[in-house]
């Protein structure tokens, strides 16, 4: 191996040590919040979910970004945060820390677009799976850049009958009796997907700017 190339590896190596290191923090960061407003109980959980009448009739929007830091119960907060580690380990390098806060927001804009317009039935929700499963969606968009072609596969496979299970089915056994809203599960994925696919086109148009979203 040349001197060039040996440096062109360590400088790859180094640049994601970094962006391991960032993803922890906005990792932790992510955790520390839904930890501190589990605390506030009932009353922060009424004040930020996601509450379809207090949003289209009172003009409370803050709860399209709130609702998805709050959670149902102790439970419910434990498997998410379960579900952010599981990601973390799968996902660890493949992204800058602010192409995952693009995916993240993508995530949500999709899913509270897909409630408004398409579930009016769902009166308020609270819960963080829906954002993860954009996380998801957006790892399995690089696996198949970055990782070899079985994994990507496998991981795609894995990800459409999930969500298509869920679709007919409803939430999956490990659910228990908790109350699983799965078309949140569907709408994230689709933004995550979006703005995977979105990255993975800029930086191919613009392969000189390594962050160009």
């Amino acid at each position: 191996m040349s001197d060039a190339n040996r440096t062109q590896d360590l400088n790859s190596d180094k640049r994601g040590v970094a962006t391991a290191a960032q993803g922890a923090w906005l990792v932790g960061l992510l955790a520390t919040m839904v930890v501190l407003l589990s605390l506030g109980k009932d009353t922060a959980r009424t004040l930020l979910r996601y509450d379809r009448m207090a949003i289209l009739d009172a003009g409370e929007y803050w709860r399209l970004a709130t609702g998805h830091l709050v959670h149902g119960s102790f439970r419910h907060l434990a498997l998410n945060l379960a579900g952010l580690a599981v990601l973390v380990s799968l996902f660890p390098r493949h992204y800058s820390v602010r192409n995952w806060l693009w995916i993240g927001a993508a995530s949500v804009v999709a899913i509270d677009l897909g409630f408004v317009w398409n579930e009016p039935q769902l009166t308020w929700y609270v819960g963080l799976s829906g954002m993860l499963h954009g996380i998801l969606a957006a790892g399995t968009i690089a696996w198949w850049r970055f990782e070899s072609k079985a994994l990507a596969l496998g991981l795609t496979l894995v990800v459409v009958a999930k969500l298509a299970w869920e679709q007919v089915h409803g939430a999956l056994p490990l659910s228990g009796d908790m109350t699983v809203i799965v078309a949140s599960h569907l709408y994230g994925a689709l933004g995550g997907m979006l703005a995977g696919g979105a990255i993975w086109f800029a930086q191919q148009r613009w392969p000189g700017n390594p962050r160009p979203l």
